[in-house]
């Protein structure tokens, strides 16, 4: 994508207040150029996306921003990404909470992903103004360690994936539950709605139960997380949503006690 459209892209959502909630739902290209395409395209981006589904009392704005934000990074939709990303500005994601999503996202969705949605971001960043002091220091202090929580999370991948890679098992801890997970700058209910999000996007559903509860531990609720099996239908099809619900029904029912 060619950085003078991101710049204008990132520059004029902010400025349509129809939109500012919403976005247009088309990314980088234009109604026109989808109704050239494909009229029935351009009508669901507007009547079920944007003046529908954005719309629903079932999830914030900014909810429903940071669950798009992780499946289009997930899903390395880069023609998405610009306009999800001013969008979320829009509708009160920080920068440095956006800074932290791409940053947890290289571990959940992988490397690649994350340095593709980088490069997109720093266009966005730089159309907005957001400078280095609106964003994370790579070294900042961790917020505390639940270590029962944490043992107990050690144990049970110890048991199921120690024999097969102990590098794994050890990094795990290490990088991820004992550094990523405990960075402040993205409150411990939103980097788990991340992760759900992009456990979804990427119909990896074994690792969704470990990661919902843990979502509904820091607060979300359940009617919050049934509407983001809804929400990412739209971004990650169909087919990820149908295999992510009964995953969801089961840990709700577990929860509760049914």
């Amino acid at each position: 994508m060619k950085t003078s459209t991101v710049l204008a892209l990132a520059l004029s959502l902010g400025t349509v207040d129809a939109e500012a909630q919403t976005g247009s739902q088309t990314g980088s290209l234009s109604r026109e150029d989808i109704r050239a395409v494909s009229p029935a395209l351009e009508h669901y981006a507007t009547d079920k996306l944007a003046n529908d589904l954005w719309k629903r009392s079932g999830l914030s704005p900014r909810d429903r921003s940071i669950i798009t934000v992780a499946a289009v990074v997930t899903r390395n939709q880069g023609i998405l990404l610009p306009e999800q990303l001013a969008l979320a500005l829009d509708n009160g994601v920080k920068p440095a909470e956006i800074s932290e999503i791409i940053t947890h996202l290289a571990f959940y969705a992988g490397w690649g992903n994350a340095m593709s949605a980088t490069a997109i971001a720093k266009d966005v960043f730089e159309a907005r103004g957001i400078g280095a002091d609106q964003l994370p220091k790579a070294s900042v202090d961790r917020l505390p360690l639940d270590e029962k929580v944490e043992a107990d999370r050690a144990t049970r991948v110890e048991q199921g994936t120690g024999p097969a890679s102990p590098g794994l098992v050890r990094d795990t801890a290490e990088v991820l539950f004992r550094d990523l997970w405990l960075r402040p700058d993205l409150a411990p209910r939103d980097r788990s709605l991340v992760t759900v999000s992009a456990l979804i996007a990427a119909g990896q559903v074994e690792q969704i139960p470990y990661h919902l509860n843990r979502a509904m531990d820091s607060g979300l609720t359940r009617s919050e997380a049934s509407e983001v099996i809804s929400h990412l239908a739209y971004y990650a099809g169909w087919p990820n949503a149908f295999s992510a619900a009964p995953i969801a029904r089961a840990v709700f029912e577990k929860r509760s006690g049914n």
